[in-house]
């Protein structure tokens, strides 16, 4: 019969896989730069998912959470200029409410959208970037 520490071990490397820390490379652009006053740099956090990365950054960096994330379908969603077509072509898939970013606000991970990838539960690894874009809009 095994002794507690021996039934223990595989739950405590479980655990510690579950907390293993990642650094990536935050890179930021328009509003998000001003805001934080620089546009790379590193950023350890303890998970490996797109959404660990945003809970720790948005704890340490509350105004971002409200410059990037949308609360409402409206506000992830902009009336633009064209007409959507009934059927779009190739699958197209949005990111849950709450996990939207507000119109013209994106969130990318190694150049593709989050939408694209698993979105706030894509996987990432030490050396990854992720890209925080709010860009300057202006009109005439």
């Amino acid at each position: 019969m095994p002794t507690t520490s021996e039934a223990a071990a595989p739950e405590a490397e479980s655990a510690a896989e579950s907390t293993a820390e990642t650094t990536v490379t935050v890179r930021c652009t328009g509003h998000v730069r001003t805001e934080l006053g620089k546009y790379e740099f590193e950023y350890s956090f303890e998970g490996d998912t797109l959404r660990e990365f945003l809970d720790e950054l948005f704890a340490e960096y509350p105004e971002l959470q409200e410059m990037l994330i949308a609360e409402s379908e409206a506000e992830a969603t902009h009336s633009g200029w064209a007409p959507t077509p009934e059927e779009l072509p190739g699958t197209w898939t949005k990111n849950p409410v709450g996990e939207q970013t507000i119109a013209y606000a994106r969130i990318l991970v190694n150049g593709h959208f989050n939408e694209n990838e698993r979105g706030f539960d894509t996987e990432l690894e030490d050396g990854d970037r992720v890209a925080l874009v709010y860009p300057f809009m202006f009109c005439c």
